[in-house]
């Protein structure tokens, strides 16, 4: 997230105090304050650029502190009399700077074995480095959430990390491989259908029917099948995510992959989306994605609690529309 003109949106202004003991309620409440990136200006005063997130955050943690017998309070300001917004950014940008600086650090042993490693090494150490970087880029990750203005120490960091990515990549031997065929489709051809899958939808059924019904064919109909029944379907039924269905893997690409290419879709959200579907659906790390766990721990958690393969469906359909929209 980032806020390129402060001037509109504001400060958030957060200031506590807490009783002596326990030391504990304290450093609760601190520790929720670095975790949103707040930065602290004087004493118990902390700042933060304004929004609605923000804005909650500090909504809770009034009642937090005046549960544990504290004070609490915060205002909006639009300015702090005594400081330039560019100074304010400022603190923000050497507060995310340390973090950076102390990963970097850190990451040195690691830039020194991928340096050293010849092309071709073995799998195990390459997926050791892959594994070591990972962590890495995940801490980054986390920074950046809170990096609100993009300082150029998380930037540089961020283009190091994806020159030593396509190293790590570099070092394994490339197997050439036939590009996989993708026949192109009409959309006109595919209205008004019947979309049949394999029963207990998952990852790739449930964001392959939301593809269909939002890019595809908006009057979609699915229904699930067993492969025994897949022969002699009519033609108003379009099979998909099944062995011998009309749309299915084709090489590393998943049904997802298969359909966005077919149908000639240039979203650029559904590039990113992809990226998931691939990475949990086929999983062969060919993506790093740290959205794609919590992604496959909701779709998980529809899967046991719907009470059929249509609820399951419709309810994996509605989070990647809502992935959709919050990557748009």
């Amino acid at each position: 997230m980032s806020y390129k003109n402060t001037k509109d949106s504001g400060w958030l202004l957060f200031f506590y105090s807490m009783p002596s003991k326990p030391v504990s309620s304290r450093i609760k409440i601190w520790r929720r304050l670095t975790k949103a990136g707040a930065v602290q200006l004087k004493g118990a005063v902390y700042i933060l650029p304004y929004n609605e997130e923000h804005l909650e955050l500090c909504q809770w943690l009034v009642s937090e502190v005046i549960a544990m017998k504290g004070e609490g309070s915060f205002v909006k300001v639009d300015k702090v009399e005594t400081m330039t917004d560019k100074e304010i950014i400022a603190l923000f940008n050497h507060q995310q700077e340390k973090d950076y600086i102390s990963i970097e650090k850190r990451m040195e042993e690691l830039e020194r074995k991928i340096n050293s490693m010849t092309k071709g090494g073995s799998i195990q150490d390459i997926r050791r480095l892959s594994a070591q970087f990972n962590k890495y880029l995940k801490e980054v990750e986390d920074i950046k959430k809170i990096d609100f203005f993009g300082s150029k120490t998380g930037t540089a960091l961020k283009k190091k990390m994806e020159i030593l990515q396509r190293e790590i990549k570099g070092l394994s031997k490339p197997v050439i491989k036939p590009v996989p065929s993708v026949v192109s489709r009409d959309i006109k051809d595919y209205q008004d259908k019947t979309w049949v899958m394999r029963k207990n939808p998952f990852v790739d059924r449930m964001a392959s029917a939301w593809l269909i019904k939002k890019f595809i064919d908006k009057k979609a109909l699915f229904k699930f099948i067993d492969e025994k029944d897949l022969e002699g379907l009519d033609k108003g039924f379009v099979a998909f995510d099944i062995r011998g269905g009309e749309f299915t893997h084709i090489g590393d690409m998943c049904t997802f992959e298969v359909l966005i290419k077919a149908f000639g879709l240039k979203d650029k959200t559904l590039k990113k989306i992809a990226e998931i579907v691939h990475e949990l659906d086929i999983k062969d790390e060919k993506h790093k994605n740290p959205e794609a766990k919590g992604i496959e721990d909701i779709l998980t958690g529809i899967r046991k609690t719907a009470k059929g393969d249509l609820e399951a469906l419709e309810k994996g359909m509605a989070v990647f529309e809502m992935l959709y929209v919050s990557k748009t």
